[in-house]
């Protein structure tokens, strides 16, 4: 199941283990310098290192609780929180509690977390103030829009290399909790379609609004994620709100999801209430239940259901009218999205679709996918391109469910602007053995060697000095086009220059180390995305009815 594979990475759950503070940061310590007047509330943010500030768990929105639950935001309510404050400092110095916890379908429970949990973590350079006008990164979690924990994809390091941008990591709700979707809800008294993406948007506003007190520029902001996190910036670019709220876009290993009407989420719905003890009666009533109901028994019926339901079975967004009018494929190919520069990629050989046969995992993984249509995609894959059944098997399952974004997505981005793509080549060396490099191979190499796992924990393993130099290269590049636009423009002297894909010449990089083991060498090329490749993912991109993407 989708869920379980995005799990590869995660280690055995007696290693499973929070270390966030003694791995993740060299020191932690707060002094009276780092302290930030939003204007309604000051945070004081931990020394983590002698040029970084995190400031952890500072609040975008009201806490969605009670009659709040399953519903958008609410602004903060800044009047509220400068009162409680009563003129005092507020310390931001350990990370938030994070948002309800989904199953990921490998024998956890779920359930860890709160809902009271809208908050970003803030990492910003010493002595950062409003005037600095410094470019901003947002960076929106994966995990399926059901697991994940900003704290085990730490920045600070990213802002010690290069302390000249600002970074912001999102909270946003979670599995039932974020994206519980039924037709009532087209009318905002029953509740709100799509509530967990509407925190994402309210943060972004949050953003522009308040992080120039946190020395950034609010006009200069790139949203970034990988899988869940890439699926959401790749919404956030063709859905139908402000797009005014950022100037570029890095989608890593976008996770490509089927966008299920409200209708189609009914058989889940009925499941999920009836499991939480709140079956009977009207739908109002159903509600009514479901909103006094315990975390613990909503995180139980929505485990209960992802595990157990086929067809719409994971809580995630839907088209609902209103946020998305249509599917993200449709819009991308009809130039229906935000006009920004992007990088896009995958790794080498991921894929998010399992099952016994390659149309058995694309009909489980697109459920309105016909028999006939999945023959269709097989077809697409003959034997005699691949070197054995299970490369066929990956690439076949692999570029439906994620690899194709790169191409789509880039192949929009280019009629009208700047495009940049990569394969990312470099396995985690923890997890990923037969697997080739597989999905979030290269969270490992960004946040200091994490594997993540249940419940919101994570691991970090140390890693090597040609893995540090490899992950610095990486970090150069990204940050490099958060502050100018181009990945190339503050890369590292050792490092390729990084050609953009265009319509006539689909370059792409190929991130990985160097292959001597040489720390002052860069083991990054070019190549150029295959003609079977390009056919292969418009065929993906034709199919958009029945991948509902």
């Amino acid at each position: 199941m989708v869920v379980s594979s995005l799990q590869r990475t995660a280690l055995g759950a007696a290693q499973l283990i929070l270390w966030f503070q003694a791995a993740i940061l060299p020191v932690f310590s707060a002094s009276a310098g780092n302290i930030v007047n939003t204007g309604y509330a000051q945070y004081r943010g931990n020394q983590s290192f002698p040029n970084t500030v995190a400031y952890l768990g500072i609040p975008y929105a009201e806490p969605p609780l009670g009659e709040l639950r399953f519903r958008a935001p609410l602004p903060l309510n800044t009047t509220r929180v400068a009162a409680e404050a009563r003129g005092k400092v507020i310390d931001a110095n350990a990370y938030p509690d994070f948002c309800v916890q989904g199953t990921t379908g490998n024998g956890d429970a779920g359930g860890a977390g709160s809902e009271d949990c809208l908050k970003v973590n803030i990492y910003a350079p010493t002595g950062a103030q409003k005037g600095n006008n410094l470019p901003v990164l947002v960076y929106i979690h994966g995990g399926a829009y059901i697991f994940g924990n900003p704290a085990t994809w730490p920045f600070d390091h990213w802002i010690h290399q290069s302390p000249n941008v600002v970074i912001v990591s999102v909270y946003y709700r979670l599995d039932s909790f974020g994206f519980l979707s039924i037709p009532e809800f087209s009318d905002p008294v029953n509740g709100d379609h799509n509530a967990g993406f509407s925190d994402q948007i309210l943060a972004l506003k949050w953003v522009n609004k308040n992080i120039a007190s946190f020395g950034g520029n609010p006009r200069a902001v790139t949203i970034n994620g990988e899988s869940a996190g890439g699926s959401s910036v790749e919404l956030h670019m063709v859905a139908n709100t402000e797009r005014n709220l950022f100037r570029g876009v890095i989608a890593q290993s976008v996770y490509r999801i089927p966008l299920a009407t409200p209708e189609q989420r009914v058989p889940q719905f009925q499941i999920f209430a009836s499991k939480a003890g709140c079956g009977m009666g009207s739908v109002k009533t159903q509600l009514a239940c479901l909103r006094s109901a315990s975390v613990s028994a909503l995180a139980q019926a929505q485990d209960f259901v992802s595990v157990n339901l086929a067809g719409y079975h994971l809580f995630q967004p839907v088209v609902d009218g209103k946020i998305f009018t249509d599917f993200p494929t449709r819009q991308l190919t009809n130039g229906k999205f935000a006009n920004v520069p992007v990088i896009v990629g995958s790794t080498t050989n991921e894929t998010l679709a399992e099952g016994p046969t390659i149309a058995a995992a694309l009909e489980a993984y697109f459920p309105s996918m016909s028999n006939r249509t999945a023959a269709a995609f097989v077809a697409e894959y003959p034997i005699r391109e691949f070197a054995s059944t299970g490369l066929q098997a990956q690439v076949a399952t692999g570029e439906p469910s994620v690899i194709c974004a790169r191409h789509i997505i880039a192949s929009a981005v280019a009629k009208r602007n700047r495009a940049w793509t990569y394969r990312y080549n470099q396995p985690n060396p923890t997890a990923d053995g037969a697997n080739g490099v597989a999905h979030q191979a290269e969270n490992w190499m960004m946040f200091r060697g994490i594997n993540t796992g249940f419940n919101g924990t994570g691991v970090f393993t140390s890693m090597t000095a040609i893995e540090m130099a490899f992950a610095e290269e990486l970090i150069a590049y990204w940050l490099s086009f958060v502050r100018s636009g181009d990945p190339n423009t503050f890369k590292l002297t050792r490092s390729p220059l990084w050609n953009p894909f265009t319509t006539n010449a689909k370059l792409r990089i190929v991130l990985q180390e160097d292959q001597r083991n040489m720390t002052n060498q860069s083991g990054s090329f070019l190549e150029t995305e295959s003609t079977l490749e390009s056919q292969r993912c418009s065929f993906v991109a034709s199919q958009v009815v029945a991948q509902q993407n």
